[in-house]
């Protein structure tokens, strides 16, 4: 069982042909409304992956709240730990440009109220892995991963949205995911020169005593583990939407490791599901399901 301790929102994606700069007013198009949140993409892409899937986070007492848990709820992921909390429903403002590439602004709300209590409520074994996110309240996501640390479990932390986090929370964590922004902030808060991403991962997974991996946008993804590196390709695409690339790789990602899968091939699994999904727009609804995932690795 995946047990994703994370945000839940609801996106507001913007459409225009390019993005402003500070000041500066831009004329869109289109506006959509879909399910987000990085917890609850990255568990929505561990069950289209094809894992058993539970979300503990929580949600606001508001018409967004029932929108934001509606692919959830279809694809079948256990909603029990979801708590209902007397502020709004998360919100992410997202402006997507005629290149594909995005600016997010999000409000965190009822996510702000989440804590490890409710990780406690939900329980966590070493069967289990646990997938966490810094789009909490960061003491909660330090004990969640304690807490699972100490039953046994695999500890999945992809460091997004990039922010000044306790280096303690790294001792209880298995797997480190990053891209390269939080890649250059982890090695600025570790005082380590910059680095090409290849030593990077290496630097990182010794000093820290953890398998990191590297998504690289276009460029593919790298890792390190025990001292071995691993390079898979990104998919050859042009991409009509990034914004729900990386929570499509981490949640496949730990979907891959979970089932047993090498690194590599994990590695492989998430960043052909992720290429698929900037084909579509928006972040939840654009995470493929596992059989087009497979099938494209296998052509």
């Amino acid at each position: 069982m995946i047990v994703v301790y994370g945000s839940i929102n609801i996106d507001l994606i913007g459409h225009a042909p390019s993005l402003m700069r500070p000041g500066e007013t831009v004329l869109g198009s289109t506006l959509e409304f879909a399910p987000g949140g990085k917890g609850a993409n990255q568990a929505l892409a561990a069950a289209r992956a094809g894992a058993g899937v539970k979300m503990v986070g929580c949600i606001g007492e508001d018409e967004f709240a029932g929108r934001a848990l509606a692919l959830l709820r279809e694809a079948e992921i256990d909603l029990s730990f979801v708590r209902r909390m007397d502020r709004h429903t998360g919100v992410a403002m997202i402006v997507v440009d005629d290149a594909g590439e995005n600016m997010i602004t999000v409000l965190p709300g009822a996510n702000s109220r989440l804590s490890a209590t409710a990780l406690d409520q939900a329980g966590i074994t070493a069967e289990d892995t646990l997938l966490l996110q810094l789009e909490t309240p960061l003491e909660g996501v330090a004990a969640a991963a304690a807490r699972a640390r100490a039953a046994g479990a695999m500890v999945v932390l992809n460091l997004a949205p990039y922010r000044d986090f306790p280096r303690d929370l790294l001792k209880d964590v298995s797997v480190l995911v990053v891209n390269e922004g939080e890649m250059a902030g982890l090695l600025e808060k570790l005082d380590a020169p910059e680095m090409a991403p290849e030593k990077a991962v290496a630097w990182l997974s010794e000093t820290l005593d953890l398998t990191v991996v590297a998504t690289l946008g276009g460029k593919g993804a790298i890792a390190c583990e025990a001292g071995d590196i691993v390079k898979v390709p990104a998919l050859k695409i042009t991409p009509v939407d990034t914004v729900g690339a990386g929570d499509t790789f981490v949640g496949y990602l730990a979907a891959g490791l979970a089932e047993g899968r090498a690194l590599k091939s994990a590695l492989e699994l998430a960043a052909t599901a992720a290429g698929l999904a900037c084909l579509k727009p928006g972040a939840q609804p654009a995470i493929p399901e596992r059989d087009l995932v497979d099938e494209k690795l296998a052509g």
